[in-house]
C-alpha cells in the first residue's frame, strides 16, 4: 500500500480534464454562454470549468446535472472539439424491424378479433401482446 492514498485508489478512475483551450476555442465557449441554444448554453460552463482544473464530480451539483453527464461533455469535447458540444441525434444507430412480410400480411386478421380468442386475459391489444401472438 502506498503512503497517502486511500486504500479503494487503485479503483478509482482518475478525473477527466479536458485539453488545453486554444483562444479560438476560449472564445467561441464564452460565446456560447450567452447564445440562444440551451444546448450550448449548458455545456459550455462545464468545459470552461474544467479549463480551470475543476474535477467533474464537485462540477455536477454547480451545473445541476449528474456526475456522467459532465464527463460525457469533456469526452465529447476531448474527441470533437466545440463541434463535441452540439445536441447530437438521439436516434438508434440501427434498427431492425421487427415483423416480417408474411407476419404483416397476417396482422389485419389477427388484430380485427378480440384478444381473447387467443387466450389473452384482456380485450384490449397492445403491442406486445400483438407481438406475442404472431
Amino acid at each position: 500500500m502506498q503512503l497517502g492514498l486511500p486504500w479503494y485508489s487503485w479503483a478509482m478512475k482518475p478525473p477527466i480534464f479536458i485539453r488545453p483551450l486554444t483562444d479560438d476555442e476560449r472564445r467561441q465557449l464564452e460565446a456560447d454562454r450567452r447564445t440562444a441554444d440551451a444546448f450550448r448554453v449548458r455545456r459550455a460552463p462545464s468545459v470552461l470549468a474544467s479549463a480551470t482544473r475543476l474535477s467533474p464530480k464537485p462540477m455536477a451539483p454547480l451545473m445541476g446535472c449528474a456526475g456522467p453527464t459532465v464527463r460525457n461533455v469533456m469526452h465529447a469535447f476531448n474527441t470533437r472539439g466545440v463541434e463535441g458540444l452540439e445536441k447530437q441525434s438521439n436516434r438508434p444507430k440501427t434498427v431492425e424491424p421487427g415483423l416480417d412480410a408474411a407476419t404483416c400480411e397476417r396482422l389485419p386478421h389477427i388484430l380485427h378479433p378480440s384478444p381473447r380468442l387467443y387466450g389473452k386475459p384482456t380485450g384490449v391489444w397492445t403491442l406486445a401482446l400483438a407481438a406475442d401472438v404472431c
